[in-house]
């Protein structure tokens, strides 16, 4: 399949490190394509919204793992905090005033 041809997520584009590890793999790429473009979302967002990049590239290696295991979306993860047509729940904005409080 071509690189130009991968879906992306409803509020994030596909990055390219994410866009070459589903190109490398048919059957992760097979079930990436069959997944809503709001799950797509998510795991883009999962993907972009770590610190390191020693983290990005593993969590880039788990959608991979974790599509093919049968995971459709991240697990424990508070979901994407980007999409502005949807309001952040009252347990996200919890969760995000006690990482803010951590640092």
């Amino acid at each position: 399949m071509s690189l130009q041809k991968i879906a992306g997520g409803t509020t994030h584009q596909l990055p390219p490190d994410l866009k070459k590890a589903l190109a490398s793999d048919l059957n992760a790429l097979s079930i990436w394509q069959s997944l809503t473009p709001l799950a797509r979302n998510e795991w883009i967002c999962w993907t972009i919204s770590v610190k390191q990049q020693k983290t990005r590239i593993n969590h880039i290696k788990r959608v991979v793992t974790e599509l093919k295991d049968g995971i459709r979306r991240p697990c424990c993860w508070i979901g994407c905090i980007h999409r502005t047509n949807k309001a952040i729940s009252s347990s996200v904005q919890w969760a995000l005033s006690k990482q803010t409080k951590s640092k």
